[in-house]
């Protein structure tokens, strides 16, 4: 991919859209470094963030406490994950009631990992909702929600082709999504594709890329063998070499995420969520390069 990062007139970037995820802490320094990514990340004035929600509901009070935090202090628009694992139906009700008290009308509705982790046979728990479709109708009879979905431009991995996960896709917004978020992706051609057969299909909601600014090549590399998102040999190529590098491997990662996000602008994407591991930096200085700004900085001028 080659781009002119002065943008040319033909690809305006003013209706450029994005969206974070952070997930939430285990200790008290991971809290701090949690709080100062939102700190860094709130003056770019995100359509929403979204708080993950560990597999087996590791995290559920959590992520809980962490929305309940967004709401109180920030202006940000939190969007809380939500899953089907280890729980019963009524106790995942009770924890959409207990979302929608403290303010919140946006939740990632998603099965969940198998309560041992991704690879591993999924079981629905005995009176729990079975599917991310049911979850999505439970969470529309306790009230008027924004929900958003995942979607698998190389498929899921559980999913035996890429029409009959499409077929779940469809499912799901059948049921009430109103947005669904990528995988992470790094070869741009399997997301259009995604989306013109998505399209085909008669599905209308908001596809949004979500993008992973590589913190650490090869545990991204793990995680993506995991869920079936394909790694290129380019990418590897990149990083090769600088496993004790952290200063140059943060500048490769910036420019490989600069260049894919540069390209989806060029072929018409205007929204992103960028996963950002609770780090700032890479999502700040990408963001920058889409034409953000600070809006508390356009105030002080």
């Amino acid at each position: 991919m080659a781009h002119d990062f002065r943008r040319p007139s033909r690809s305006p970037l003013a209706n450029i859209r994005v969206s974070f995820e952070f997930f939430p802490p285990k200790s008290a320094e991971m809290e701090a470094a949690l709080w100062d990514a939102i700190t860094r990340l709130e003056p770019l004035d995100p359509s929403f963030v979204s708080v993950t929600y560990g597999a087996g509901g590791s995290t559920r009070e959590r992520t809980h406490s962490t929305v309940a935090r967004i709401v109180r202090e920030t202006s940000l628009k939190p969007a809380a994950h939500l899953t089907c694992v280890a729980a019963t139906r009524e106790e995942v009700d009770e924890v959409v009631r207990a979302y929608h008290a403290a303010g919140v009308r946006h939740i990632v509705a998603l099965r969940g990992d198998p309560v041992s982790g991704p690879g591993s046979v999924y079981e629905p728990h005995p009176g729990g909702y079975a599917t991310s479709t049911a979850l999505i109708e439970g969470i529309r009879r306790q009230g008027d929600f924004e929900v958003t979905v995942s979607a698998y431009p190389e498929k899921h991995p559980e999913s035996a082709t890429l029409d009959a996960d499409i077929d779940v896709l469809k499912a799901k917004v059948d049921a009430g999504a109103t947005r669904a978020i990528t995988q992470f992706f790094f070869d741009n051609a399997h997301y259009l594709r995604y989306v013109e057969r998505v399209r085909a299909r008669g599905i209308n909601i908001p596809i949004v890329p979500g993008i992973v600014p590589v913190q650490n090549f090869r545990q991204t590399a793990s995680f993506a063998k995991k869920t079936g998102a394909s790694v290129p040999q380019w990418l590897a190529d990149r990083f090769e070499g600088l496993e004790e590098d952290p200063a140059t491997r943060r500048l490769i990662a910036a420019a490989v995420a600069a260049e894919q996000v540069l390209d989806l602008v060029d072929h018409g994407v205007t929204d992103f969520h960028f996963y950002t591991m609770n780090k700032a930096d890479l999502v700040y200085a990408i963001c920058h390069l889409l034409g953000l700004r600070s809006h508390l900085t356009e105030r002080a001028a």
